[in-house]
Parts: structure tokens; sequence; C-alpha cells
């Protein structure tokens, strides 16, 4: 029975760090409209970043956590800059390959980063000093208190003024630009903020497994975030927790296929995992294309007003 708890714990920490990758991707893709396909590229500039300060200077874990979602929302900055006037498929691109090149620095600086050996024994708050079983739920809470935070956050956020342009920028960028909004700031400015989550979210994953290797970073863990923000509905930031939590449902309850198709071999399983996970996702997205919790524009002032004065 304790196994089983500490399972459902730390899948319930995973799905929280998912719901941060997939809160940053919601600023950018879901508010700001751009398709960015590099997530797991600011992923692993949080791990990295946090792992190295840590471990090699010494630095206290909160120190290192804030250098990371600093140097991913440079990260961003730098991004969003070089690609200020690509769109679309273009975008997914570029976006794409920083995500490959972050990964191959990390897997051929050997000096900085050992390589595909990785990075193990990063430091954990109070690990070492409680159970594990104590560590993961210490752990699960302070990820908890994180998504919250920043839910609330990027809720102010969405119903700023802010909020309103990146969302004017997404339905037509040009009717922005004319209606005097500097379009590049307030990309990069989306780009940023959505980079600073998702690093955040690296940073905290590192000190959760204390491990941390260029295998961690690979494009399908964008393509799971994507998904789960699909499901759970675009522009919505309770809807990308929502839907995070419902990918790594769908990951975790196929692990048992093996009990339960003893006759295939490994690789066969894997490959009817896949297929499982894409087909429910697919099914969610085919009977709730809006996803599970659909954006609902907030009114402005302006429209309050106006109904009451109408008859």
């Amino acid at each position: 029975m304790a196994g089983w708890i500490n399972y459902i714990v730390s899948m319930l920490t995973f799905a929280g760090l998912y719901a941060l990758m997939a809160l940053g991707l919601n600023v950018i893709w879901g508010m700001a409209g751009m398709i960015n396909l590099g997530l797991v590229g600011f992923f692993a500039v949080g791990g990295y970043v946090s792992a190295l300060l840590t471990l090699k200077l010494g630095l206290p874990i909160p120190l290192g956590v804030a250098a990371a979602v600093a140097l991913a929302a440079a990260a961003g900055a730098l991004v969003a800059l070089t690609t200020a006037k690509l769109r679309g498929d273009y975008l997914a691109i570029v976006t794409l390959g920083f995500s490959e090149v972050v990964r191959l620095i990390a897997a051929n600086e050997i000096w900085l980063t050992n390589g595909t050996d990785g990075i193990s024994r990063i430091p954990g708050p109070w690990r070492g000093q409680v159970p594990p079983e104590q560590f993961n739920l210490i752990f699960l809470a302070i990820v908890a208190a994180v998504v919250l935070a920043v839910v609330f956050l990027l809720q102010r956020v969405r119903h700023s003024p802010f909020g309103r342009v990146l969302r004017a920028i997404r339905d037509d960028d040009q009717v922005a630009a004319v209606a005097g909004k500097w379009v590049i700031f307030f990309k990069v400015e989306a780009f940023v903020v959505g980079a600073a989550v998702i690093g955040l979210s690296g940073a905290l994953y590192g000190h959760y497994t204390s491990y941390i290797s260029p295998d961690n970073y690979v494009p399908l863990i964008t393509i799971y975030i994507v998904l789960a923000l699909s499901a759970g509905g675009t522009g919505n930031n309770w809807g990308a927790v929502v839907g995070s939590v419902l990918v790594v449902f769908f990951l975790e309850s196929t692990r048992f296929l093996k009990d339960l198709l003893p006759f295939l071999k490994p690789v066969q399983v894997a490959a009817v995992r896949e297929f499982l996970i894409a087909s429910g996702l697919i099914l969610v997205l085919h009977f709730r294309p809006q996803g599970l919790i659909p954006e609902r524009l907030p009114r402005s002032r302006l429209n309050d007003q106006a109904d009451e004065k109408a008859p």
C-alpha cells in the first residue's frame, strides 16, 4: 500500500511539473498565438542552470531556481528577438531547432554538463534528512504551491490590459499594430514570461529527480505538453493544469499493459502504449475540440457598463 501511495505522489508531482510547462506554453501559444515547439529547450536550460549552480557552486536551492528562471527568460527573449518576424510553420521549425541545439550542447560540452552521463546528486530540499516517502510529499506540496501561485499570477495577466493585447495579437497582429500596439515588444514579453515559467519547471524537475541528462529533453516532451494544453483548453490556465493531469494519467495507466498483454514483446507493448495514448487524446479532442475547459474571454468594464445602460 505504501508503494502505491508513493507512486501516486510521484505521478502527481510530475503532473504538476507538466502543468507548469503547459502554463508557460499557454502564455506563448494560447494567449499570444505563437507556435513554440522548443519549450523543452527552456526546460533544459532551467534544469541545467539550477543543477550546476547548486551542485558545483554550492548556492542555496532557491537562488539556483531563481537564476534558472532568469536565464530561461533571457533565452526566451533571445529566441523571440531572433524569430520576431516569423510566424506559423517557420516559427515552429526555428523553435524546434533551438531545443535541439540546447540538447546537443548539453550532450557535447562534457566539461560543463558531463555530457551524456548527465549530472547526478543534484540537491533537493531536505533530501537525506527525511525518509524518501516524506521527501516526496514535501516536494509535492512545493510543486502544488508553485502551480497555484503561477496560475494566480497568470490569471491576473490574462485579465490585465497586457493579456488583452496578447489576445488581440493572436487574433490579428496587423490590426493590433494599426491600433498602436508595438507587436514585437509584446511578443518578446510573452516569450519571456512563458520561458521563465517553463525554466522554473525544469529547475524543480532537476531538484526532484536528483539527476538530469540530455536524454531527458527529447522533442516528445514538447508534443506531450502541446497535447496537454490542447486537451485541457488552449488559452485557459486551468485547462492547462487539467490537461497535464490527463496526459500523465494516460502515460502512466498504459504502463500496466505488459501485465495485461504478456504475449507481446516489450517493443510491441511500447508501440501499443503510444497508440492508446494517441487514441485517447484524439478522442478527447474529437468530442471536445475546444478542450475540456474552453477559453472564456474576460469581459471588460466597458462591456459591463454598456450592458447596464442597454434597455
